[in-house]
């Protein structure tokens, strides 16, 4: 027979409370103390980290130097605020860190160009750190030929700014195309105004679309028969209309396949490929179409070569300026002379404003006009000189 064992007597109910209170005392003890423990160990910094530890006050140390490229920096947190750490220029966060826990650490790696930058130290009112980042031979051969990504935002930006200046474009080609139907005269005259601004402004690429420009902007003294040439047509044979015949009669398909001409100009922008040596070369070459241009006038019935070359300046300035914060920071000297060179030839153009527009051309002696050639000549030759300023050329 078996023999029958005692069994234990069973917890009270208080003595169960009391050992699982004291399990999850034990407990929270233990992930207290891995928490303290982690909280207060600094992981040991990998090569070239450099470490930043941020105190209720201040930051240690308030004064970083670091060469320009890819630097990591270790955030430790010795304050009891949660906090967040930003390299700042100016008003502008470079890089930051946030949600950083008292007594504990974070990372941040970034890419540097030289300069002078603030770090933040917990609270908004503490005093700010300094970063100094100094030149490298690796971050001044950058500056000096910048890497192709460098001009994919200013590519992008012309690209925009040209599709625009086309959608205007179809919009004033469609009305010039109604008023003429309409035999408006007068409103004929003013839309044909309005669509040579886009027109000219989008000059500096029109060299990549020589069929269309010849369609839509041939002038007579360049065709065998001039104004009774066949090929005598597009702005220009408007123009003749409008201002030399005073009348619209016979201008109709000649309008409308100017507004077709401009939708196919839409079409073929979106399909342009530009390379970065473009933005600079391309307007210099206007420029230098312009002070050309300047001599002779490109608006010989109409005589408002004034308003051409205002709208061909800021096509030109468009292109150029979208490459400036490259060439400042690869050859300051180059870039003032650009800026120079535009507001002078902006200040010639407005010499000659008048209310509602600028003087007819013909109305501009021969000295004005050499000043207005002598102005586009500068600009030209301080254009040519960005792209051999970020080893472009």
């Amino acid at each position: 027979m078996a023999t029958s064992e005692t069994s234990p007597p069973p917890l009270s109910r208080r003595a169960t409370r009391l050992a699982l209170s004291g399990s999850v005392l034990l407990v929270g003890l233990g992930v207290g103390a891995v928490w303290w423990a982690a909280s207060r160990v600094v992981p040991e910094n990998t090569e070239g980290e450099i470490t930043v530890t941020i105190t209720d006050t201040a930051c240690d140390p308030m004064a970083l130097t670091v060469p320009a490229g890819k630097s990591t920096f270790r955030i430790r947190n010795a304050s009891d605020r949660v906090l967040e750490w930003e390299i700042l220029d100016g008003v502008m966060v470079v890089a930051e860190r946030e949600n950083i826990a008292p007594g504990l650490n974070s990372t941040l790696s970034e890419r540097l160009k030289p300069g002078t930058y603030d770090i933040t130290c917990g609270l908004l009112s503490n005093p700010r750190g300094t970063l100094t980042v100094t030149p490298t031979a690796e971050s001044q051969a950058a500056i000096a030929a910048p890497e192709l990504r460098a001009f994919v935002g200013p590519l992008s930006e012309y690209r925009v700014y040209l599709s625009r200046r086309a959608s205007e474009l179809i919009k004033a080609t469609s009305a010039l195309s109604d008023r003429i139907a309409a035999a408006d005269l007068d409103g004929a005259r003013a839309a044909w105004l309005e669509a040579r601004k886009p027109w000219r402004q989008m000059a500096p690429v029109a060299g990549r679309m020589g069929d269309l420009v010849n369609r839509m902007d041939p002038l007579a003294i360049y065709l065998q028969g001039q104004e009774t040439d066949p090929a005598f047509a597009g702005f220009h044979r408007i123009e003749y209309g409008l201002w030399v015949q005073n009348s619209t009669d016979g201008l109709g398909p000649v309008a409308q396949a100017l507004a077709a001409d401009a939708v196919e100009i839409q079409a073929r922008i979106k399909a342009l490929q530009l390379a970065p040596a473009d933005l600079a070369s391309n307007a210099a070459d206007q420029a230098g179409r312009v002070l050309d241009q300047a001599s002779g006038g490109q608006t010989p019935y109409s005589q408002t070569d004034l308003a051409e070359f205002a709208a061909e300046l800021d096509g030109i300035t468009r292109s150029a300026l979208l490459v400036d914060p490259l060439v400042a920071a690869a050859n300051p000297a180059a870039s003032a002379a650009l800026h120079q060179a535009v507001e002078a030839a902006r200040a010639t153009l407005e010499s000659f404003a008048v209310e509602g527009g600028y003087l007819p051309f013909d109305q501009v002696d021969a000295n004005s006009r050499k000043a207005i050639s002598a102005s586009f000549e500068t600009l030209s030759t301080a254009l040519a000189a960005l792209n051999p300023a970020i080893g472009l050329e």
